[in-house]
Formats: structure tokens, sequence, C-alpha cells
């Protein structure tokens, strides 16, 4: 159950990172606003690559019968 509420807190954190860039494109949008909602997708961001590598590591080593070779040379 936990890799199910991993995804959807990814989910979640990317459809958080479309609704800050719409703002962030938003031209009535003030610097402050601007700055900390940069800094929130900032966060995100880190969030999600960190999810990623987990990911990437746990298929790895489930490939870890020597496939992940052919993984690094695509």
């Amino acid at each position: 159950m936990a890799n199910t509420d991993k995804k959807i807190d990814f989910e979640a954190s990317l459809q958080k990172l479309e609704a800050i860039v719409s703002k962030l494109e938003d031209e009535n949008i003030n610097l402050e606003d601007s700055v900390k909602s940069f800094e929130a997708g900032i966060n995100l961001v880190k969030e999600c690559q960190k999810q990623l590598e987990e990911a990437e590591l746990k298929v790895k080593e489930l490939l870890d019968d020597g496939s992940e070779q052919e993984l690094d040379n695509s």
C-alpha cells in the first residue's frame, strides 16, 4: 500500500507544480508571491527527484541479475 501512497504523493506533487507554474506565468502576481511560489516549486521538484531516484534504485535492485547493464546503455 505504501507504493500507492507514494505514487499519489508524486502525482499530487506534479499537479501542485503545474499550479505553481500557472501562478508564476500570471503577469499580475507580485514579487513576494512569486518568490514564495518559486521556493515551494523548488521544494516540490527536489521531493519528486528524490522519489524518482528511489524508484530507479528499486528497479535496478529488481533487475540485479545483470539486466541493469542494458538499461544503462539505452
